[in-house]
This record gives structure tokens, sequence and C-alpha cells, in this order.
């Protein structure tokens, strides 16, 4: 992430050096997109689901959630062109970058019928993301720290600020809960997608056909998926488990897990990418 402005530029050209970068643009798309929830929240409260705001609220916010991570596939696009690097395993190393799957889901959810779900797991990551931006960035350029304008680095940290240092304190609190939350989301959505298909509902298929691709690319990389799964088959486990079990639903549970095991080794992606396996991340 870019430091802020010098500390020494009067008020107004710091901020507004601030707001003419790239980064300022992709913070104002996760502001705009968590605005845009939140109004559409209302809408669901009320259950105004397609009404005119509500509609537009819901398809601006993944227009926002697009731009953002547009935003972050162009700037690894540009920082690779300028070293004349490419991405390793060509177009499925392109299409494991975790920003290139999110930012296509977005594409595909601004399009496709409504699913309020999806919002929620773009929503929490936003939150981290405009807290992060504002920390680093935002206050340090609205309030530098004491002594900075005196000519330190423009990187100089915003610890002395009591609101920067409750932020740094809620993200590292929360992030990896966060994350916990967002896979048991995007693992809720698969499953809404499933009785959408099953009750044959427009382009349902199409959706869960490419959700379950993105999903299994999720699973690949972050480790929070990973956990999600993980609990899901010891709750399974422990369930099909007890004696008044009949003897069918544990032949069932044996075969969606035994089915979830070979399709997890059909699509390892790792096979099919020069180099190694694509790295696992976090989030």
């Amino acid at each position: 992430m870019a430091p802020p402005p010098p500390a020494n530029l009067p008020l107004q050209e710091r901020i507004l050096a601030l707001a003419k970068t790239l980064q300022f643009g992709w913070f104002t798309g996760h502001l705009v997109l968590l605005l845009c929830i939140f109004r559409y929240s209302l809408s669901y409260i009320r259950m105004n689901y397609y009404s005119r705001t509500a509609q537009f609220t819901y398809r601006t916010a993944f227009v926002a959630a697009a731009a953002t991570y547009g935003i972050v596939v162009y700037k690894t696009w540009r920082a690779r062109q300028k070293v004349g690097a490419k991405y390793p395993g060509g177009a499925i190393g392109l299409l494991s970058d975790e920003n290139v799957q999110y930012l296509a889901m977005a594409l595909l959810w601004l399009f496709a019928p409504q699913y309020p779900l999806a919002m929620l797991p773009y929503g929490i990551y936003s939150i981290f993301h405009v807290a992060t931006y504002t920390r680093a960035n935002v206050i340090p350029t609205i309030s530098p720290p004491q002594g900075a304008a005196a000519g330190a680095s423009p990187g100089a940290k915003s610890g002395g600020s009591p609101l920067a240092d409750a932020i740094g304190q809620f993200v590292k609190t929360y992030y990896d809960m966060s994350m916990s939350v967002v896979s048991a989301l995007e693992i809720l959505l698969w499953v809404r997608l499933l009785f959408s298909a099953i009750l044959f509902q427009r382009r349902s298929w199409i959706l869960i056909a490419l959700y379950t691709a993105f999903l299994r690319a999720r699973f690949a990389q972050s480790s929070h998926v990973q956990n999600s799964f993980g609990l899901i088959e010891a709750r399974g486990d422990s369930l099909v488990g007890q004696q008044n079990t009949p003897p069918m639903a544990r032949q069932v549970w044996d075969g969606v897990k035994q089915g979830a095991r070979q399709f997890h080794a059909v699509t390892d992606v790792s096979k099919y990418v020069s180099g190694g396996a694509v790295p696992k991340k976090t989030s």
C-alpha cells in the first residue's frame, strides 16, 4: 500500500494528492460497496427485495466490487509488466489469482439473478480494507503524527493517533474470525445455489457450475475454507455415527465424502500449473 502524502504539505494539497491515487479509487469502491449493502439491507428487512432502489443498490454493490478487484488485478499486471514477468502456468496461473477469482465472481453476480447472500463475503472483506486504508492513509493525511511535519519520511506511521490504534486493534482481533465467517458464508451460498438448481430456477445450473469452480479454487488457496469444510465433515461424522442413525444415511454420507474427495483429486489445479502447486493464502 502506498504511503500517505508528505506531512509538510498543506492539508488541502495532502487530500488532493491522496485522492489522485489509484489506491484511493480502490478505497472508494470498498466504501461504496459497504454503503450499498447497508441500503440494500434496509430494503431486505422491509421485504422490498425487488424495488427499484433495492435493485439499484444490489447491482451497484457488485459494480463497486468489480472495480476494486479490477484495480488490484490491474496493478498486479502492471507491476509484472514493468519487470517482464508473466503468470506461472499461463491462463490457469492467472485464474489461480484470488483477486481475479473475486473479480470474475463480482461480474457474474452483477448480471445474474439476485442472491443477497453473495454480497456478504465482499462486504466483510471491504470492512477490513476500508479500516486498513483509513488507518494507514486517511488518518495520517488528515492528522499527521506529531513531529512528522518537520521533515519526517512520507511513510511515517500513524501510531500516535488513538483512532488509528483502535482500528489496528480491531483488525488484529477480528480478522481471522471474520475470514472464517467469510468461508462459511461462501459454503452456505453454494448450498443456496444447489437448492435453486434442484428447483430449476433461472440460470441456476450455470451459476452453480461456475460457483463450484470458484469454491474449489478457494479451497485450494484458503486455510479458512479448508477448516470450514473440515468442521462440516466432523459434524457430519458425529451425526451419522450415532446409534440411532439409519444405515442408509451412513451410506449416503460416505458417498458424499467419497464423491467430494474424487472431485478434489480430479480438479487439482497444481497438476496443470508449471512450477509447483498454487500458493495457499489465508484470506
